[in-house]
């Protein structure tokens, strides 16, 4: 992730550069020659060539991208793609919880159990902590995950105690990260909360 914030900020310094010298550049390809040169015009033309396809893809293509910034989502860019949200799809939802803080954030999961899929939970004594259990979380008998009783800022957490057939319009959500904040913790989510979504990088 940090090396491709250090490349987007290359690229945008090399426009940058490249804009501030484009005004003298123009005025030369229009007819004003530079000291000891002839106006070449086809400056001009190859330079808007490069620049305003650029623009249009960052005009179209940017503002639907979207950057992952949780490292228990294999993914690092991605955008939204309609459609029903199958088992394994990425998605995204607004997370309002303390461990969030004070402000709803954007995070992105995997749905993982649908409707008519069984959810079976089977609490375990906790090999984190004493006196505590955790939850192992199974979809049709595959594991799904197991929760923590700590987070990793020390915060308590409390994981969702419920197995069944899962109803129609809701959804668990999760990762294979042990140490993901998903539905483990949080429960099933209404479909109606998630935007479904495709990885691009």
């Amino acid at each position: 992730m940090l090396r491709l914030f250090l490349a987007l900020i290359e690229l945008i310094r090399a426009i940058g550069r490249g804009c501030r010298r484009l005004p003298r550049q123009a005025a030369t390809a229009l007819g004003a020659p530079e000291a000891g040169g002839s106006p070449r015009p086809e400056q001009l033309w190859w330079c808007l060539a490069l620049v305003l396809p650029m623009a249009l893809f960052a005009a179209v293509l940017i503002p639907q991208l979207m950057l992952v910034m949780s490292p228990s989502i294999e993914a690092w860019i991605v955008r939204k793609a309609p459609g029903p949200i199958e088992r394994g799809d990425y998605v995204m939802f607004t997370l309002r919880h303390p461990i969030a803080g004070p402000k709803p954030i954007l995070v992105t999961k995997h749905a993982l159990c649908l409707p008519g899929d069984r959810l079976t939970m089977i609490e375990t004594p906790s090999l984190q902590a004493v006196h505590a259990t955790d939850g192992r979380y199974f979809c049709n008998g595959a594991l799904l995950g197991v929760s923590l009783p700590v987070a990793h800022n020390g915060m308590k957490l409390e994981h969702m105690h419920w197995s069944g057939i899962i109803p129609k319009g809701m959804i668990y959500v999760g990762s294979p990260h042990p140490r993901g904040f998903d539905s483990r913790y949080f429960g099933l989510l209404p479909t109606r909360r998630l935007t479904r979504i495709e990885r691009v990088l």
